[in-house]
């Protein structure tokens, strides 16, 4: 029997790694998948291309599928999301002006997210006594866990998103240029763009997602619902390609050739060394090198399990800034979109680690923690929020309703 065609999209980013290295290293063709990588500049080009059928799968944001099934979206799509793609690998990044200013405000590194916070609020303050017009600052797409932590993190620290600051929508690749260019005064964006920015001079980073919310989600495969159920086997052979993929990404003695092979003209088109920076957790943040080993796993600490209360806490971010009504209807569609019984039938055979529950406490954990696994060994967190806070996907209309206060009266 022939190999079964698989066409994804993607975009030029540091957690498309698990996705080329299934391609380019071979395990998707060992699993019998033909795969083909399509780059895309933005979101809403694989949103619209998965919709008419050019992509089976696509890299994709984790928030999105969820608004796509909660009918947010121009074209009406089932979708599920079976595979998570890592966690963190984000960072947020002001121009140098915005910087300079925050640091005079008592800003300091990108691991103490309070303080930076604290900094830009009293920067946003001086700003507005002063008549100056509002800061603005870049997500990549208003479904994507970049706006929702940027977000949190703002509010969290005392500023209103929707009134002390704008925020504008920019693709990924053009953020550096965005910054650089004067349009924006900071943005929120996956690796390797800040690092781009940095290096040509034109911004700090001055926090990171693994930070603001440690262990935390950030991609997904999103796969067309009745692509799924029509091609049941087909896709769990590309799952168990796209494990291998990331148990390969994972260890550090291949992050060289990781590196090497994304900076590719065909993936990220960027310089090596930049792209090496963020897979061994070494940042250059405009100030010095941070070390933050964690700041993107591609593997580690079930970073490919779909946890459903990751799901529900991207909805909780939904409705708190009133993207779409609360009600359990929707709570439910956006827990089903994250499809770990597909996961687990997938990866069985592989005998992969794999939690037995669906759904956790979020920010509950403060210390790396053995937790029940189906097979081996399998440690998660720590996984806290900045602030202290938990989520608990038990009680979601207790959480979404202790969020509505604070963010209509920051």
């Amino acid at each position: 029997m022939g190999a079964h065609h698989i066409t994804a999209g993607f975009l030029p980013l540091l957690d498309s790694a698990v996705l080329v290295t299934a391609r380019e290293k071979g395990f998707a063709a060992e699993e019998g998948i033909e795969l083909t990588l399509s780059r895309e500049i933005s979101w809403a080009n694989i949103r619209d291309r998965i919709a008419v059928g050019h992509f089976d799968v696509a890299h994709m944001l984790a928030p999105m599928p969820i608004a796509t099934n909660l009918g947010l979206t121009p074209m009406r799509l089932d979708m599920v999301a079976p595979f998570a793609l890592g966690l963190g690998g984000n960072a947020v990044s002001v121009s140098k002006a915005l910087w300079s200013a925050m640091a005079d405000a008592g800003a300091g590194g990108p691991d103490a997210p309070a303080a930076v916070g604290a900094a830009l609020r009293r920067v946003v303050e001086e700003r507005r006594s002063s008549g100056r017009e509002r800061l603005c600052f870049a997500v990549v797409h208003p479904y994507s866990g970049h706006n929702f932590e940027l977000r949190y993190w703002l509010a969290a620290c005392g500023i209103d998103p929707e009134r002390d600051v704008e925020i504008t929508i920019v693709p990924p690749p053009l953020t550096a240029d965005a910054v650089a260019t004067g349009r924006i005064d900071g943005f929120c964006v996956g690796e390797p763009w800040s690092s781009v920015a940095v290096a040509g001079g034109h911004a700090h980073i001055a926090t990171v997602k693994a930070a603001i919310w440690k262990s935390s989600p950030e991609k997904v495969i999103g796969v067309r619902a009745d692509w799924a159920e029509a091609h049941r086997e087909t896709l769990h052979q590309f799952l168990r390609a796209l494990y291998r993929a990331a148990l390969w990404c994972g260890e550090s003695e291949n992050r060289e050739e990781l590196a090497a092979m994304l900076a590719g003209d065909i993936y990220l088109a960027q310089p090596k060394r930049l792209l090496l920076g963020a897979l061994e957790g070494r940042l250059q943040t405009g100030g010095g090198v941070q070390n933050m080993p964690e700041f993107f796993l591609p593997v580690q600490k079930a970073a490919n399990f779909p946890w459903q209360s990751h799901a529900l806490w991207f909805y909780s971010q939904m409705v708190r800034w009133g993207q779409v009504a609360h009600g359990a209807a929707n709570a439910e569609t956006a827990r089903r979109t994250f499809r770990p019984d597909i996961y687990r039938a997938a990866l069985g055979p592989l005998g992969a680690p794999m939690p037995s529950a669906s759904m956790k406490v979020e920010g509950a954990l403060n210390l790396p923690t053995p937790v029940g696994s189906a097979s081996g060994r399998l440690i998660l967190g720590p996984d806290g929020f900045f602030d202290g806070a938990v989520f608990d996907p038990e009680k979601l209309d207790d959480y979404i309703a202790g969020q509505r206060a604070p963010a209509a009266s920051a």
